[in-house]
């Protein structure tokens, strides 16, 4: 396809952000709601790719088909393989609706609960035929609840789909809502840049995994007036000494989502030669320094929100706008099941 004859060189970008807002309303914009893809296309890699070249301050509308071709022979690829639970359960009466956040034992599950005042300190709910009972109340409102004995959540429980969506899961959900890599469970939502692939696709390239397990603070949105005063949540991540070696070898990185680049943002560019488990809560917007990596392969992000913050980051507020902009003109396909952006 022709590039968009609308640019604008990447200097002139970065002049108009010289003075840099962080109000959460400054990463607002329309998005008509028939633009939200509530399915997946019937071929993963059928989908449209915009390319943003942030040097350039240009863009062009491509397909995915052709993602390989904006690849160097020494860029690696790092994808994130975490996989997502069907987190989502219903009791046996169906007055109450668990998310399980984490599974700190068989026995034992942080969850979400509503509705929430019903489940205090004693309270049951059974699951299957499974009786749980609320052993503690946090803080921010999660429940620790014990079972009496192991629950199945292959067999009881459902795939929490974005609200967005409109919809409950369905069968065909188990696999598409999943990358054809996943292998580390954990996950509540998946990572969807890397929905796009193929084994077929995968295989040609350069390609290493690290583990973040996506969480449901994902779709929080920023409530906070000024961006600074957001608090980010914390996910748990793992990256093997393995692809440690090859990032910190690689002539140009490229982060297939915005799960990957905080990984290994947090860990900066003297990531531990060994590798390393922990958790992050880095929250990137601008203005911010990345160390890192090279590229980002990202979908379209809700309005205002901590992801279309850290794009705007790598890429320049007014231009990740302007994408966005021509995203609608041009009828993408927006969110967890729709296109995706090369930012290069």
């Amino acid at each position: 396809m022709e590039i968009d004859n609308r640019r604008l060189p990447g200097a002139m970008w970065r002049a108009k952000e010289s003075v840099v807002s962080l109000k959460t309303k400054d990463f607002d914009y329309h998005l008509p709601e028939e633009l939200i893809a509530a399915r997946p296309l019937e071929e993963r890699s059928a989908s449209r790719m915009m390319v943003v070249n942030r040097a350039a301050g240009t863009i062009e509308h491509r397909m995915f088909a052709e993602f390989p071709t904006f690849l160097k022979p020494d860029d690696l690829l790092v994808l994130n393989d975490t996989k997502v639970i069907p987190a989502r359960l219903f009791s046996d009466d169906g007055r109450t609706e668990l998310l399980c956040l984490d599974r700190l034992s068989p026995l034992e599950w942080r969850c979400l609960a509503r509705p929430g005042k019903r489940m205090k300190v004693g309270r049951e709910v059974v699951v299957g035929g499974i009786t749980g009972q609320v052993t503690e109340v946090f803080e921010n409102g999660d429940r620790l609840i014990h079972w009496e004995s192991e629950l199945d959540l292959n067999r009881h429980g459902h795939l929490a789909l974005p609200h967005y969506m409109g919809r409950d899961d369905e069968e065909s959900d188990r696999d598409r809502y999943q990358t054809v890599f996943a292998r580390e469970e954990g996950a509540i939502a998946a990572p969807t840049a890397g929905l796009h692939f193929t084994p077929e696709m995968l295989v040609k390239l350069n390609h290493a995994f690290l583990t973040l397990h996506v969480g449901v603070g994902t779709f929080r949105p920023v409530s906070a007036e000024v961006v600074a005063d957001h608090v980010m949540h914390s996910e748990k991540y793992h990256l093997s000494a393995e692809t440690a070696r090859r990032v910190k070898t690689a002539e140009r990185v490229i982060a297939v989502g915005t799960t990957v680049t905080r990984v290994l943002e947090s860990l900066g560019p003297e990531i531990p030669s060994e590798g390393k488990s922990g958790a992050t809560d880095i929250f990137i917007h601008p203005p911010y320094q990345f160390g890192v990596i090279d590229g980002l392969l990202t979908n379209f992000h809700l309005p205002q929100s901590t992801l279309i913050m850290l794009v705007s980051a790598f890429a320049g507020k007014e231009l990740v706008l302007e994408a966005y902009r021509q995203a609608v003109a041009e009828r993408y396909r927006f969110y967890s099941y729709g296109d995706c952006m090369l930012l290069i």
